[in-house]
């Protein structure tokens, strides 16, 4: 691991620190500043002359500002004369951004990759976006990393002989569809219709569920108002128990609490690609590390190793 140097943004520096534990990697500082006019200024506190660089920042909220805050960071990585500079992008919020699906609307997964190419990226590692066609929005190489593995392993030491997993639509039922096979359970999935960023509508759900136990698999949960719907669906058909999965846990609007309070909900699982704060806490959450993933990723990227050799085995 000689020549490589890691730098964090301000968004999640307690994920940074477990990755630099986990390659046995200081943490480069970062110093960052704001002038009278609240521009901001980054300043990257350590040599990175002909050295591989990773820069670590999910946009996350604020995500204007944690967005800016990456570029800045680019930016003076290329101007220090940086052999190759790598985004770790944990969670790109963006990525639901990556269609036009009204008159003269932005497609802001595309612009944001444009700008983190014109910025000095010359690589990406990111996990879980919102939709595969995001992987083809960069003109950069993009590793694209999911948490199956992980979400998986957390469930195996319990009795899944009468569960099924559920997606709360069709497009994610690929991954749901992934998610079973490594747990050896059947799959069922909701037939979802949005209509604005808080309101959906599941009409049925198409699978064997009844009188079951459920796995709800979703790539993140920021309001829950899909969850909330499908856990309304679920209960129509009188299942037995109730687990949220997800591997962005951004729970805003008072999700979590929402989501704690149903009694048939026993357990919420997701992975630290987003800061939690400590208030958000409940017994019913689980947050699992993927740091290990990460950390893993970013020493095969420097070496020249498969990345996609160690994430598509079960």
């Amino acid at each position: 691991m000689r020549d490589i140097v890691i730098f964090s943004g301000s968004a999640h520096p307690e994920i940074a620190r477990e990755i630099c534990h986990d390659l046995g990697r200081p943490l480069s500082p970062t110093r960052v500043s704001r002038f009278a006019n609240d521009c901001l200024e980054v300043q990257l506190q350590d040599n990175c002359r002909e050295r591989d660089v990773f820069i670590i920042q999910p946009l996350v909220p604020p995500v204007q500002e944690n967005l800016v805050e990456l570029l800045l960071m680019l930016d003076a990585a290329r101007g220090a004369s940086a052999a190759r500079t790598t985004v770790v992008m944990p969670h790109f919020a963006y990525a639901r951004s990556d269609k036009k699906d009204a008159p003269r609307i932005s497609i802001g997964a595309r612009l944001v990759a444009d700008l983190l190419s014109t910025a000095g990226a010359d690589r990406v590692l990111t996990m879980t976006m919102h939709s595969p066609q995001v992987h083809g929005f960069f003109s950069v190489p993009v590793d694209h990393l999911h948490a199956l593995s992980e979400l998986a392993a957390h469930f195996r030491g319990d009795d899944l002989s009468d569960t099924v997993v559920v997606s709360p639509d069709f497009g994610n039922a690929k991954a749901a569809s992934a998610f079973a096979r490594r747990l050896g359970t059947p799959v069922a999935a909701g037939a979802k219709q949005r209509f604005s960023d808080d309101k959906v509508s599941i009409t049925s759900v198409i699978g064997d569920v009844e009188g079951r136990d459920v796995i709800i698999l979703d790539d993140e949960v920021a309001r829950g108002s899909t969850v909330v719907e499908l856990i309304e669906r679920l209960r129509e058909r009188k299942v037995r128990s109730i687990r949220v999965a997800c591997t962005h846990g951004l729970f805003t609007d008072g999700a979590l609490d929402r989501l704690g309070a149903m009694e048939d909900v026993t357990e919420i699982v997701c992975t630290n690609t987003v800061p939690l704060a400590p208030e958000k806490a409940t017994p019913k959450l689980r947050v699992l590390s993927i740091a290990p993933a990460l950390a893993e990723a970013i020493r095969r990227i420097h070496n020249g190793e498969s990345v996609s050799s160690l994430f598509d085995t079960p």
